[in-house]
């Protein structure tokens, strides 16, 4: 390799502040957007005071934050879908109603998405940017289906409902990627997929690698990085001793009316996991 290369490509690293020297140096900034794991919202009842204080909620982006020299700007919201990410009158999964509640991270009184093209514009020490969205627009097709009359009938109607909201999930996935370069940011992307809860569950697991597919199709057009997710809690899941069951794996927190059971939220072991893919997706692409 020429010197000169040997040199830019360490410029390059430096960058996205992956060397912890360079980042302790400059402190950029990492925007965070997305749903309730980007928020890293936890499930509570009888504690709602909790919610009051957006620091109770802890996550995946504190930990990029922390490993990166990066001061984190979290503007996710629980509940959000790729819809109403963009638009202000498009269905939502509860981010709304949330909002009308309690704190987020950040205060903005537009969509998700005029706040994050807004502040690119006029923060340039963003150095990274997260994107992790799309599981509302499929629990929201559940729950359009869960009304049928059998487990059959609820599954037909959502693998029969599937391709329109996946390619919907698509469309808004791209016009996002695409108003976020048109600010004139050209640091890192990463759009990061999906968990499942149950790899031992065929058809539901199917579901969520074409969830993920959607999410992630248009990324390459964009410059974006591919955070694996989906693959790396498969990993684990796939010890003997989990049985493909993602709840068995402590990466899931328990459910708070039954704790037998695991809510569809990350604990603290499963946000680290994805920051630690998020790294490790970075870290290929400077060398790559």
């Amino acid at each position: 390799m020429k010197i000169a290369n040997i040199f830019s490509r360490a410029l390059l690293f430096a960058a996205v502040c992956i060397c912890g020297t360079a980042a302790a140096q400059d402190n950029g900034e990492a925007l965070v957007l997305g749903d309730s794991v980007s928020f890293s919202y936890i499930a509570s009842v009888g504690y709602e005071y909790f919610y009051t204080n957006p620091d109770n909620f802890i996550g995946f982006a504190d930990e990029l934050g922390y490993r990166l020299h990066l001061d984190v700007v979290n503007s996710a919201c629980p509940g959000e879908t790729s819809g109403s990410f963009l638009s202000s009158t498009a269905t939502d999964n509860g981010c709304r109603a949330f909002r009308g509640l309690f704190p987020l991270h950040v205060n903005y009184a537009s969509t998700q998405a005029a706040f994050a093209t807004g502040y690119l514009k006029s923060h340039h020490r963003v150095k990274l940017v997260t994107l992790l969205l799309g599981a509302n627009d499929g629990l929201l097709l559940e729950e359009s289906c869960a009304s049928q009359p059998t487990p059959a009938a609820v599954e037909a109607c959502i693998v029969a409902g599937a391709p329109a909201v996946f390619a919907s999930l698509a469309a808004n996935i791209e016009k996002i990627l695409a108003d976020l370069r048109a600010t004139g940011y050209r640091g890192r992307i990463v759009v990061a997929n999906y968990y499942a809860l149950n790899y031992a569950d065929a058809s539901a697991t199917a579901l969520s690698a074409d969830l993920n597919a959607a999410i992630t199709a248009s990324a390459a057009s964009f410059d974006a990085i591919v955070a694996d997710v989906f693959t790396a809690f498969k990993n684990v899941a796939a010890e003997p001793a989990y049985s493909g069951n993602t709840c068995n794996t402590g990466l899931l927190n328990p459910d708070v009316y039954n704790q037998y059971v695991c809510n569809i939220h990350p604990a603290q072991t499963g946000h680290r996991l994805i920051a630690k893919t998020i790294l490790e997706a970075l870290r290929t692409a400077e060398f790559h």
